[in-house]
């Protein structure tokens, strides 16, 4: 017998952590080879984790909703492989462990890349890299100011961006395992802050708006300042926000207090658009075995529009514009559970339209099976999403940090519409929908956000009804 060490995985360049969700097996049961282990959650997507081996499963090292550090070993499995026998692809990872009075497991440090990271820049706190290895001995040089208290990645660079001192970081009290600073606990410190600055400040009272912008509290400061839900009617049902609602939430408010939003609207007249899917769809399905929705073809149309105005392409750092080389399109999709997440289709400017359908079709797929990557949701560098799709004609979405820019495609609508013809104006039934840029206006003005979305509306608007797929 053998006994493998099952590592957390990793899960991303800029992945250092996952909270474990739930063990989809206990101790002594029989694990197959690829069968999953146990369901975890990062700020980016939630996953499972397979066993590369067979065995029984003999101790689970962490618990459920703990946070582990990539790498870490998280289970002991024992194989039916005599140890010095084990298969070639598992002898690297399978190590003796002794079984005599085991010591208790110190908490495990973070593991950190060998390469220097530079110092942290503004952008979304969900994309937020871990630190270098030269912060690493920075923070065991100061231990004493940390009191043997661990922080990760993640809190140590929101603190770092915001400002927080190690004795300040010591002082916030912390929800997670034995007391764990968590990214919640430190948003919610950092929102507290913030509103005891702005009325010292003012003395004028707070408005419901500006009540609204509050983060969410942690789970721990609710049970202390909120008391225990009650319902004296009988008829409200009191529902506690899941993890990816929080992170959507937090994101959210992360984004209206970043960027000073606008939206413009323009209507577009996608007739031809439409009758050429109709034209084309069956023959497609029947030769690609999947079908071809509008999202790719709006896509496609964006695409051609950044080329045309590279400044939407963008990002911000202080007062620095962060141009970017590629184009990355981030897609809103909803979730069975109600919840959002956004896949990006990396490159999507040296993909043809029948990639970019492939490519929209498997990543929504995965996204609904919960079979989505980390990286399949990072580094996009505008996102669309389709309100259309539940119905409604326009609206005014919130952008998506840090990029700068978010379109909202809505609703294909068949209404009275004046067309130019040779022998005059007209009024004819024609395929109309709207489409709403919200933009950053730090960064865009009205200028480029509304060439941009037009010229947007002129790719759907002038369809090639021959084209071939």
């Amino acid at each position: 017998m053998a006994k493998y060490q099952l590592l957390l995985p990793k899960m991303g360049e800029s992945v250092a952590e996952a909270t474990i969700i739930k063990w989809s097996k206990k101790p002594g049961d029989y694990v197959e080879a690829d069968e999953v282990v146990m369901e975890i959650a990062t700020d980016k997507v939630d996953s499972e984790v397979p066993s590369p081996v067979s065995g029984k499963l003999v101790e689970q090292l962490c618990k459920e909703d703990e946070v582990v550090q990539v790498g870490s070993v998280i289970a002991i499995i024992e194989t039916d492989v005599a140890a010095g026998n084990e298969e070639p692809n598992a002898r690297q990872e399978v190590t003796p462990v002794t079984e005599p009075n085991p010591a208790p497991i110190a908490e495990k440090a973070p593991v950190f890349t060998a390469q220097t990271t530079p110092k942290p820049v503004a952008q979304p706190i969900a994309d937020i890299p871990g630190i270098s290895q030269l912060e690493n001995k920075q923070t065991l040089a100061e231990g004493v100011k940390y009191e043997n208290r661990f922080y990760s990645p993640l809190v140590k660079n929101i603190a770092n961006q915001e400002g927080i001192s190690n004795n300040e970081l010591d002082q916030i009290p912390g929800t997670g395992a034995e007391g764990r600073l968590t990214k919640d606990d430190l948003l919610a410190y950092i929102q507290q802050r913030a509103s005891k600055f702005s009325t010292q400040k003012s003395t004028a009272p707070a408005s419901g708006a500006a009540m609204a912008q509050e983060l969410p509290k942690t789970e721990q400061q609710q049970q202390q300042s909120v008391p225990a839900a009650t319902s004296v009617s009988g008829g409200h049902e009191i529902i506690e926000m899941d993890r990816m609602r929080k992170l959507i939430a937090d994101h959210m408010v992360y984004s209206k207090q970043t960027s000073p939003h606008v939206t413009s609207f323009v209507e577009a007249d996608v007739t031809e658009l439409v009758n050429w899917r109709e034209k084309i769809k069956n023959s497609f399905e029947k030769r690609e075995g999947e079908k071809i929705t509008f999202t790719p073809i709006f896509i496609e149309a964006v695409v051609k529009a950044i080329t045309d105005f590279p400044m939407i392409n963008i990002s911000v750092n202080g007062t620095q514009i962060i141009k970017k080389k590629d184009i990355n399109i981030s897609m809103a999709t909803a979730l069975p559970s109600g919840n959002l997440i956004v896949p990006v289709i990396k490159k999507a400017d040296e993909l043809s339209l029948l990639g970019i359908t492939k490519a929209v079709n498997d990543l929504a797929n995965r996204a609904r099976s919960n079979k989505l990557q980390p990286d399949d949701v990072r580094d996009g560098t505008f996102t669309i999403t389709n309100v259309g799709s539940f119905g409604n004609v326009m609206g005014t979405p919130i952008i998506n940090q840090p990029q700068v820019a978010i379109l909202a495609v809505g609703a294909i609508k068949k209404k009275p519409a004046v067309i130019e013809t040779p022998k005059g104006d007209a009024i004819a039934i024609r395929h109309m929908m709207f489409l709403s840029l919200s933009y950053d206006h730090r960064v865009v003005d009205g200028a480029l956000g509304g060439q941009f979305v037009s010229r947007v509306a002129y790719y759907l608007e002038n369809w090639d009804t021959s084209r071939k797929l």
